[in-house]
């Protein structure tokens, strides 16, 4: 507030009620988006341990007004036995390998991850320091698939897959893993994201570097990845965070039959696709909104808690906005 020194006193008094008041809107309007945002997060977590007559019901409570009902989370994994007219026993709702979809996403998202930084930091190398004809014209290239919507890669990675490879919706577990890995590890994105970080080190040591007699690869270990670690660690987490979202492509080639070869997200929905009711006694709200919180608080957590990582490796390769 350096103005200050220059302002009279009056002046001074209508600044400081203008500072003050846009300072209250700005907040107030921060904490306002805010709850607009957690509250549902909120009531997701506090319902899935409520009892579906309770979460219909028309006296809407936040908290629950019964038992908290953990028992939900551990019937989405056994599943809940019924029995009919003539004694037989029955699913009524079936159990979900939630602990196979956890495995799957996480060795998917591990191996998907590893390819990514590797063909990444390559290329970005190879983009931001390398000399060669064409370069400018191949990353343009690149830069604009980026305009195409991924369903187009969608449809031609699935026709390449099921042309060439046996992978599709296949009983195999690995070929099953071969095909929600491998077309996902490279990214133009990414690329871009690390060329940036990689463009803002001073051409200078590599220059030095090449007279001390210092390989390309040397120096790009040695030097380039340790000055862009913080970016490469955002990049490992936007990855992973990507894989765990992933819904549309595990979809086209995990077979839904066999819920041990699905992801936590195509999972989730293929679990509940026959939970649709929410009423009656066959309603399972709770243990819906139970199998959402397992799926969210995860990578909410993970989120939070690499959030400096994540916006020191923006800030790094100058991208803005």
């Amino acid at each position: 507030m350096e103005r200050e020194l220059y302002l009279n006193p009056q002046e001074l008094r209508k600044f400081k009620i203008k500072y003050v008041i846009s300072r209250v809107f700005v907040y107030g309007f921060i904490t306002l988006m805010a709850i607009f945002i957690i509250v549902p997060f909120l009531w997701m977590i506090l319902s899935s341990v409520k009892s579906t007559n309770e979460i219909i019901s028309r006296q809407v409570t936040f908290f629950p007004r019964g038992k908290w009902q953990w028992e939900n989370y551990s019937k989405l994994i056994k599943g809940i036995l019924s029995t009919d007219q003539f004694g037989n026993e029955y699913y009524s709702f079936d159990p979900i390998p939630f602990q196979w979809m956890f495995f799957n996403t996480i060795v998917v998202g591990f191996f998907t991850t590893l390819g990514t930084i590797i063909t990444t930091i390559l290329a970005a190398f190879a983009f931001s320091r390398l000399d060669f004809k064409g370069r400018e014209t191949i990353f343009a290239i690149m830069l604009a698939t980026m305009m195409i919507p991924g369903e187009v890669f969608v449809i031609t990675n699935y026709m390449t897959l099921s042309k060439y490879t046996g992978w599709i919706k296949s009983s195999n577990h690995l070929a099953n893993y071969a095909a929600l890995i491998f077309p996902f590890v490279t990214s133009v994105f990414y690329t871009f994201f690390l060329r940036q970080t990689f463009r803002q080190i001073p051409n200078e040591l590599y220059l030095a570097a090449k007279v001390d007699g210092t390989s390309d690869f040397k120096y790009l270990l040695k030097v380039m990845i340790p000055l862009a670690q913080a970016t490469i660690t955002t990049i490992i987490i936007l990855s992973m965070i990507g894989t765990w979202n992933a819904y549309v492509w595990p979809s086209f080639v995990t077979n839904a039959t066999n819920k041990h070869h699905l992801l936590v997200s195509n999972g989730l929905m293929v679990g509940l696709r026959g939970a649709s009711e929410t009423t009656g006694p066959n309603s399972v709200l709770n243990l819906q909104l139970a199998a959402s919180t397992m799926v969210t608080v995860p990578l909410l957590i993970i989120f939070f808690s690499f959030k400096k990582y994540i916006l020191r490796g923006v800030s790094r390769s100058g991208i803005k906005g």
